[in-house]
């Protein structure tokens, strides 16, 4: 009976394997997360980056309208910030006759659907900062990586 005592069989797991166990998979949880919350951030920044390229199809619109001219600052701000429209001239509707309505707001941050605050609009210059004519406009949003991206028509 004594030999029966002494020799342990015991089929089940100890502590310290259950605990090594659960911390590798915590660890793999957490790079798992981390890669997936990177990739996220990668397609809200492509999203953006696209929202940028329909906002400067806009002013190109707009400056077709315009006679070349680009909205100023406070002009974008109606337009773009407030939710603005503005009617095409001399571009009517084929059915209806009626002017063709351009609403051109800004795009949804793609996290969390509010009105992006991170667009700035300028007028006049280039990416670069420099004065280049009222011919010419900058357009820079944030992304979540990296620096902000520019589109220019310069």
């Amino acid at each position: 009976m004594l030999e029966k005592m002494k020799r342990s069989d015991s089929k089940g797991f100890t502590l310290i394997e259950i605990v090594l166990v659960i911390a590798i998979a915590a660890l793999l949880l957490l790079i798992v997360f981390l890669a997936v919350s990177g990739a996220q951030k990668a397609r809200r920044d492509s999203q953006r980056r696209n929202d940028l390229s329909r906002i400067a199809a806009a002013l190109e619109s707009y400056a077709s309208n315009n006679n070349g001219g680009y909205p100023t600052n406070a002009q974008f701000n109606g337009l773009f910030i407030a939710g603005g429209s503005y009617a095409v001239n001399n571009a009517k509707d084929p059915l209806s006759g009626a002017d063709y309505q351009y609403t051109t707001t800004l795009p949804a941050t793609p996290a969390s659907g509010a009105t992006s605050a991170s667009v700035v609009y300028r007028n006049a210059e280039d990416c670069s900062g420099a004065a280049q004519g009222t011919r010419v406009f900058a357009v820079y949003m944030g992304l979540e990586q990296g620096a902000p991206t520019c589109i220019s028509n310069k």
